[in-house]
């Protein structure tokens, strides 16, 4: 009868004292490693708190976060969000300049994704003027820092186009001018809130029915028209509720009175131009990525593909794009936080973003360097984590799933 040897466990070190060994070690000594090197770093932040206490002690200042409360007394001629007028806080400038920041962060990424997908596929095409074109647009804008690319596209708003009294009208009530592009603004009235709920359970319900569909699919092969019937469930639906509710949303248009357009809603010429610039620029830099990513796709896909007798812009849609997404989207997301960061130039043009509210003219009147410039750098982070997690979510949701 054979018997199965035993397992011998491997020697321990019992030489030398308890350190000597824990050092020997190697999770034990990644341990201590860690540990010490994580009371040297706090050791050195409490370092240059203490300083830094030290030295607005010795100026007569204190760190304190009081003049949030205090009247900011400056106005901020673009805030879609929040109605602000000077004789409010600075904590409200300071939420104004932050909905100004995340409008062309979020503009911006939406735009430059849309441009950057075009031109990093056309920097492909076989029509060579088009791919030559394409390609002096990106090294030229790629080449110039962005701050140029803000003040050109801002200097051509103000200088070219006319005044709000030859404005040019794009539509019934549509203006545009030196001043702004002027557009009806929407009016929600009582009720509308119950369309919002109607809109978002709708969206849950696509959600479901997807999984559905595809739990089906894959048990059976039977295949719904997913798309048409998410389309018409959440249209649906949703107008179903408006209708209900009396149609609660009217609009205000702008009209010329004086110098200017009153009502509707204006986009300044600062927010047009940051958000024009930091959108191509940036989307000059996702191109290369589109090209990358599309290259980096085997020629036998699209082989076989066309072998099927697929069209080549159904062989872009279903065979390249989605392999393609798998490369994309980690430099993509270095992109979306470049964006986000460079919009802090904002203030070179007058636009009120965060840095220009809370972390200029506050700081300017306060005196409270420390404080704003604490609060700017938390926002800015916060910024940074939140577009960092999405993305990271979104390429786990793409990554291949072994099966």
């Amino acid at each position: 009868m054979n018997s199965t040897p035993a397992t011998t466990a491997p020697p321990v070190d019992t030489s030398g004292n308890v350190i000597t060994r824990l050092w020997r070690h190697e999770e034990s000594r990644s341990v201590i490693i860690q540990i010490v090197t994580m009371v040297v770093l706090f050791a050195l932040l409490a370092l240059a708190a203490r300083n830094v206490a030290i030295n607005l002690e010795a100026i007569g200042k204190e760190f304190s976060f009081d003049f949030l409360w205090s009247t900011a007394a400056y106005d901020i001629t673009f805030s879609p969000f929040i109605e602000y007028t000077s004789r409010d806080t600075h904590m409200r400038a300071m939420w104004v300049g932050i909905g100004n920041t995340l409008l062309v962060a979020v503009c911006g990424i939406i735009l430059a994704s849309i441009l950057g997908f075009l031109m990093g596929v056309m920097r492909l095409s076989k029509n060579w003027l088009v791919s030559r074109i394409v390609y002096c647009v990106i090294e030229f804008t790629r080449n110039v820092p962005v701050l140029l690319h803000i003040l050109l596209i801002h200097g051509v708003i103000v200088t070219t186009l006319p005044p709000p009294k030859q404005a040019i009208p794009l539509g019934e009530h549509f203006f545009i001018s030196n001043r702004g592009f002027f557009v009806p603004a929407p009016v929600f009235e009582e009720g509308f809130w119950l369309v919002v709920m109607a809109f978002i359970a709708a969206i849950v319900a696509i959600v479901f029915f997807k999984r559905w569909a595809k739990k089906v699919q894959d048990a059976t092969g039977k295949i719904y028209p997913v798309f048409w019937i998410s389309l018409g469930l959440l249209v649906g639906f949703t107008g179903l509720m408006f209708l209900l509710t009396g149609m609660p949303l009217s609009w205000d248009f702008p009209v010329l009175k004086g110098f200017n357009y009153k009502g509707g809603m204006a986009l300044r010429p600062e927010f047009l131009a940051l958000w024009l610039a930091l959108s191509y620029y940036t989307a000059s830099f996702i191109a290369e990525i589109v090209r990358g990513g599309i290259i980096s796709v085997s020629h036998g896909q699209t082989e076989a593909a066309r072998a099927l007798g697929l069209r080549q812009n159904r062989v872009l849609q279903l065979v390249v794009v989605p392999q393609a997404l798998r490369v994309i989207i980690p430099p993509l997301a270095s992109q979306y936080l470049n964006l986000t960061k460079n919009s802090s130039l904002a203030i070179a043009i007058g636009y009120m973003d965060v840095v220009a509210t809370i972390g200029g003219i506050s700081l300017m009147q306060t005196g409270k360097e420390m404080e704003t410039m604490s609060i700017v750098i938390v926002i800015y982070l916060i910024f940074s984590l939140t577009i960092s997690a999405i993305m990271n979510w979104f390429n786990r949701r793409m990554k291949l799933v072994a099966r």
